[in-house]
């Protein structure tokens, strides 16, 4: 939850009453955020009943927890802060969902969130050439995703005029253990569409084709590690009053 808490401490100072984690998954980001502000009413959100289960029994006591799609969700009443780390790159049409959160934002309070940004490193490009080239291309196509979180030039221009804009992007050097390490760390993000979609020795092909790639992509280093960078976008957004 490094992440998360590096988000969170863009919004110190802060005294909110109600706050909104979206994309809360287990509850552990939204712990966080009561840690942080012990006063507010908290409510996290997602669309997993499994991610919610286990957040009711992980996550803060005092937390409330709905099931919604975040591609149409708005809160009952305006919140002082709404929060969400690494969830919205699975939902497109940002142009329009971020302008309507931070409209649903009460007067003077803050959006702030935080989103991998990697879809131009050899992972990625990589994930999606494998996926265009085999004999899966058709049934894949429709999860083949190329750019989807924009730029720091594009969120800001969606913000620019409503308040006060901070947008920055940091690159993480992950160091991964293992024989595919890389393969590993995309396997429970990136990857997952195709997987689910494939099954038997077709998925297996394309696991395979996909893996050399990467190989080549990433090799290791002298000390058998591999070197991973990955790209996160970050940006708190203060509501004018």
């Amino acid at each position: 939850m490094e992440l998360a808490t590096r988000l969170t401490s863009h919004l110190n100072g802060r005294s909110p009453t109600k706050i909104y984690d979206l994309g809360c998954g287990p509850g552990n980001s939204t712990q966080i955020l009561s840690d942080l502000f012990p006063g507010a009413a908290l409510t996290g959100v997602d669309n997993s009943d499994e991610m919610l289960a286990r957040a009711r029994k992980e996550g803060p006591a005092k937390a409330s927890w709905e099931n919604q799609d975040l591609a149409t969700w708005v809160p009952e009443d305006a919140p002082d802060i709404i929060f969400s780390n690494a969830t919205y790159q699975w939902i497109n049409e940002h142009e329009k969902l971020f302008p309507k959160l931070l409209d649903a934002v009460a007067p003077g309070g803050v959006l702030a969130i935080q989103m991998p940004t990697n879809f131009d490193a050899p992972s990625h490009v990589l994930l999606r050439k494998v996926a265009r080239e085999g004999s899966w291309a058709d049934k894949v196509a429709h999860v083949i995703r190329d750019a989807p979180v924009g730029t720091e030039r594009f969120y800001y221009d969606l913000f620019a005029g409503k308040g006060t804009i901070d947008i920055w992007s940091t690159e993480y050097a992950q160091i991964l253990q293992g024989e595919d390490p890389v393969l590993n760390w995309v396997s429970g993000t990136a990857l997952t569409p195709f997987t689910t979609i494939l099954q038997g020795t077709e998925r297996d092909a394309f696991l395979a084709a996909y893996r050399d790639e990467l190989r080549s992509a990433y090799p290791k280093s002298n000390d058998g590690t591999t070197l991973f960078p990955f790209k996160r976008l970050f940006m708190v957004v203060g509501k004018s009053l």
